[in-house]
């Protein structure tokens, strides 16, 4: 009894809930079969656009994509406390985003910041964490500014993701709207952002970052781009927090010519395999990673039994990978092959109205 506890996995999803969902939902994650069993929701932040937990998994915070928050324009971040003995979240405080349509957010390896994108107003916010858990006011907004050749999606900034390096030195910001991957120095002791030495690395016109990863080993990222459907390699320089692009490569089949856009990017925890979800081919795009190049091959594509994958995340015994369908209410789970990387349906999934993130958590015995 005691291995299955310290096994146990909890899974909290984001929804959509402007539609008909009731903010984030929680589950337990059968550590056998997959089986996603409802144990709570937690609805005091509406929109829970996306969901991340400090490293000591005490607190969660999610993204409100609402249009005012304290009186302030614009979306917001909220902080909950994690229950030690069940899971269930107990809403702390709310504080603004400072900016429009907050959809991705970091927090540091000192738990001291949360890091924020706003899709809407193409702008990146540093929040402080205090002892509680509760968020405190900004402490640094910064602006993007430029365009890109989508006249439809690309006529001003849209900060996309903002993902911090395993030291937490350096903050990318993917940009959507000006097909760039913005670089800064995170002061810590401030909760400042300044532009790093390699100001931001380019993607190819029209490409539409959204997603960044870095490798386990961090000699290289990876970002997904959601207008032209590819993934871009670096190589990564923790020093001067710079990024060198290694390789550009299709997420599609190439007989695959309809509408179809990238969102997310996962990387197996032993750095040997990463995945993409296609919102229109409806696949996870496998890859395997070469360890001395941090290039990518082509494994395969796995349909992800649902419409528009929005999110994917890895659970933290590495055994499974879960898919949010956003248009099909349906959150699947897949089995993770450790040695080929192929996902395996288990037969196992949960219906949840409009879900569009994932983030999971082993609770100790």
């Amino acid at each position: 009894m005691a291995a299955q506890r310290s096994a146990e996995v909890l899974v909290y999803v984001g929804t959509w809930t402007q539609d008909k969902g009731e903010g984030i939902y929680i589950y337990r994650l059968d550590p056998s079969s997959g089986a996603l069993g409802l144990i709570g929701r937690a609805t005091e932040v509406g929109n829970p656009f996306f969901l991340a937990v400090d490293s000591r998994q005490r607190y969660l915070y999610a993204t409100n994509t609402a249009e005012k928050v304290e009186g302030q324009p614009g979306g917001g971040v909220g902080a909950f406390s994690i229950d030690s003995k069940t899971g269930g979240l107990t809403f702390l405080n709310q504080q603004p985003a400072r900016g429009d349509l907050p959809c991705h957010l970091s927090i540091d390896r000192t738990d001291r910041h949360a890091l924020v994108a706003n899709y809407g107003s193409g702008s990146v916010a540093v929040l402080p964490i205090q002892g509680d858990g509760r968020l405190g006011p900004a402490t640094d907004a910064v602006q993007h500014e430029g365009s890109s050749v989508n006249t439809e999606r690309q006529e001003g900034p849209h900060v996309h993701s903002i993902t911090l390096d395993p030291a937490s030195r350096y903050a990318f910001a993917a940009d959507l709207g000006i097909d760039r991957v913005m670089i800064y120095e995170l002061d810590a002791s401030r909760g400042k952002l300044k532009r790093g030495g390699q100001p931001w690395a380019q993607v190819r016109a029209g490409a539409g970052p959204r997603h960044f990863a870095f490798h386990p080993n961090g000699r290289y990222a990876y970002v997904i781009n959601e207008l032209d459907n590819t993934f871009t390699a670096f190589a990564y320089d923790p020093a001067r927090g710079s990024l060198t692009e290694i390789q550009t490569l299709s997420t599609l089949p190439g007989d695959f010519k309809e509408t179809s856009y990238c969102a997310d990017v996962q990387i197996y925890p032993s750095g040997r395999f990463l995945y993409g979800s296609n919102r229109g081919h409806d696949s996870i795009a496998i890859f395997a990673i070469e360890e001395a190049t941090g290039k990518l091959t082509l494994v395969g594509h796995e349909p992800t039994q649902g419409h528009y994958p929005w999110n994917l995340a890895i659970d933290p015994t590495n055994t499974f990978l879960l898919a949010t369908n956003q248009r099909s209410d349906v959150v699947v789970v897949f089995r993770i092959d450790p040695q080929t990387g192929r996902l395996t349906s288990t037969g196992q999934k949960a219906e949840v109205p409009k879900p569009v993130c994932a983030n999971m958590i082993r609770r100790a015995s």
